[in-house]
């Protein structure tokens, strides 16, 4: 048994556990909606409803906004969707993939094969938990803009928590900083990070997922937390 590449917490006999292929299933087929809905929040005055809908209408010609128009333009959405689908294509020793001729329909061309190809992925690609990292953090950057209220509730994720318990364990639980909160509190074990403490949070954090270990981390988090040891 494994441990899933990508939540690092459930075993399973393949490189994601059930849940995290489900959840990145959804997320693939979601792609071209989100990117046809992204196109009404590019002005920045305009206003879709709490769950999308159509853009309030504005005078005069205004700057579009950038977040949306990078998720949108040649470097956004579609460049990481077919990146991801020409490094399926060079694992499976298929032929180079064949690019659409707009940017709506490469991106669900790329996604809908990467779909397709999702049992092969998740049984048999190393590459599986680096896949579903992008496509889950992609799908997150343009649902909060489409889906503002529902990224609201679930927060904006950071990384693992690296308090330490008195058993001198990491704690590891997934950290999420939620609007209108001060300080990004640990569900899990308690332990809450200012905001003086959000730089070195943030390193920790990198290390962690640069795979460099979590020894330092963990010791750092002690020093600043020591009732938390």
């Amino acid at each position: 048994m494994n441990v899933c590449q990508l939540c690092e917490a459930r075993e399973t006999d393949a490189y994601l556990c059930t849940g995290c292929t489900r959840a990145l299933a959804k997320q693939l087929l979601r792609m071209p909606s989100l990117y046809r809905a992204l196109a009404a929040f590019l002005p920045p005055a305009a206003r879709g409803s709490q769950h999308g809908g159509h853009a309030q209408a504005v005078d005069g010609a205004l700057p579009v906004d950038e977040h949306v128009l990078d998720l949108r333009g040649p470097g956004g959405m579609v460049a990481t969707l077919e990146s991801w689908r020409e490094a399926l294509h060079d694992a499976r020793r298929w032929p180079t993939p064949t690019l659409g001729v707009s940017i709506p329909n490469r991106v669900g061309s790329a996604a809908a094969a990467l779909h397709h190809s999702l049992d092969w992925i998740v049984q048999h690609w190393p590459a599986a938990g680096d896949l579903a990292r992008e496509i889950r953090d992609l799908h997150g950057a343009a649902a909060s803009v489409v889906h503002p209220r529902l990224a609201e509730e679930r927060g904006t994720r950071l990384g693992k928590c690296p308090a330490i318990d008195p058993s001198g364990a990491v704690c590891g639980a997934i950290l999420r900083h939620y609007p209108g909160e001060r300080a990004v509190t640990c569900r899990w074990c308690g332990c809450a990070f200012e905001p003086h403490e959000w730089e070195a949070l943030r390193k920790w954090i990198d290390l962690d997922q640069a795979g460099a270990g979590t020894t330092s981390p963990a010791q750092d988090a002690q020093e600043a937390h020591p009732s938390h040891a």
